[in-house]
């Protein structure tokens, strides 16, 4: 008979100041501005830049979704990244934590939907609450990336900008930071789009790919960069086994982490050529972002449900031939199901993963998570394997690791029904 406990996560995260970015002229569709940088709010100005920081370089989090994956933890107004599975800190909090060395929170903004917004304000009070965006309607990552860029140029036309997911799990903090500060500085010498791509540790058929070509030379002036950057040849959708398993014996595929680094003359170009309609939002957002918080938000509720809905890799990434690729070798993980926890977790002699107290006699590599906040009970299993038991106080989940994609058939089941659809 097995015992598995709860672990404790170790954050001890690292310092790596930033390299000087260099400022670029504003892309001649925004000539508005006239090179000028716009005022930032009142709270930013309160906030100091971390040692060797440029107060150009912002980062934006992009922290929607709709809480079915992790259900019954998750739900619709605190998806997986405003929930805690690792750690005392939220996915969110951790990702704002990972940056903060890198980029005062004046430049750090948060886009995510109109029924989050207010949970993720109570989460990172250190923020300008105008630097959370909330949505009024999801159109995919393309619309959030306009949105976000024209709100970075209404504060900085020659800022430099890093666009990072809220809910992946990375524990090398200083890897990350070094990748993203050089990724930052690549970005701003020049009208070069960096996307930041993991070395692939397995065949993973669940993850996109990026195809690498030439390396890129050093940099002619400054500091030499610590990390390798290749010109893109390719980005590929998620593959078959056997091509996974192509693409990590050749050596020149890294794992697509949906990270991008670009200047804001260089993203505006972009949707020039590639999305003209983006654009000519990102026109006006900007426009009504220089006139402060209130009027954006008049302007996105009218007319934010009738843009395209299209993910930033079909509209710009697949298109652009200034793409290069930053060679991410830090730990790095998407946790896109509830079995991917189990690889952040203690195992037993059997492979089963607790967080809670699980007693078990012939089980094997299941997942327990005992959420629940009162009344807290050991779980006990016999002859069980590979399966998914998750408590709340108003919900249990029980499932087969090998059908956890179906949670979310099993989430828009319950919220079809009056009588759960308070459980989502």
């Amino acid at each position: 008979m097995k015992r598995t406990s709860s672990p404790k996560s170790d954050r001890s995260p690292s310092r790596v100041a930033s390299s000087p970015s260099k400022s670029t002229k504003p892309s001649k569709p925004i000539a508005a501005a006239k090179g000028s940088t716009a005022k930032a709010p009142a709270a930013a100005k309160r906030s100091e830049a971390p040692r060797g920081a440029s107060a150009d370089r912002f980062v934006l989090i992009m922290a929607g979704g709709r809480g079915e994956r992790f259900w019954p933890v998750s739900r619709e107004k605190t998806p997986k990244q405003l929930i805690r599975l690792l750690g005392e800190r939220s996915f969110l909090q951790q990702a704002v934590d990972r940056v903060r060395p890198l980029v005062p929170p004046a430049n750090i903004l948060i886009i995510t939907n109109a029924v989050q917004a207010a949970e993720v304000r109570r989460q990172l009070p250190e923020l300008p609450k105008e630097n959370i965006l909330g949505e009024p309607i999801g159109r995919d990552t393309c619309a959030a990336v306009t949105l976000g860029a024209a709100v970075v140029g209404a504060r900085s036309t020659t800022a430099v900008m890093a666009v990072l997911p809220a809910d992946h799990v990375i524990h090398d903090e200083k890897g990350f930071r070094q990748v993203l500060s050089d990724a930052f500085d690549v970005a701003s010498r020049g009208q070069v789009i960096v996307t930041i791509g993991i070395q692939p540790t397995g065949p993973e058929t669940g993850y996109g790919y990026i195809q690498s070509g030439k390396a890129l030379p050093p940099p002619a002036s400054g500091k030499p960069l610590k990390t390798p950057l290749f010109k893109v040849e390719r980005f590929v959708e998620k593959p078959s086994l056997e091509k996974a398993q192509e693409y990590l014996a050749s050596g020149d595929y890294r794992w697509n982490a949906g990270m991008f680094v670009w200047s804001f003359v260089t993203i505006t170009n972009a949707l020039a050529v590639h999305q003209p309609e983006m654009h000519q939002a990102c026109q006006r957002w900007f426009a009504a972002a220089s006139k402060g918080a209130r009027k954006l938000e008049s302007v996105l509720a009218a007319e934010y449900p009738a843009i395209r809905k299209i993910s930033v890799d079909f509209a710009l990434m697949e298109k652009a031939q200034n793409v290069v690729v930053a060679d991410g070798r830090f730990d790095w993980d998407d946790l896109g199901a509830w079995p991917a926890l189990a690889r952040h977790l203690r195992q037993d002699a059997e492979g089963n993963a607790a967080i809670g107290d699980l007693v078990q006699v012939d089980s094997a590599r299941n997942l327990v998570f005992d959420g629940r906040t009162r009344g807290r009970t050991p779980v006990t299993m016999v002859g069980v394997k590979d399966s998914i038991v998750v408590l709340t106080d108003d919900a249990t989940l029980v499932a087969s690791k090998a059908e956890s994609q179906k949670i979310k058939d099993l989430v828009r089941k319950l919220a079809a029904d009056p009588r759960w659809a308070d459980r989502v």
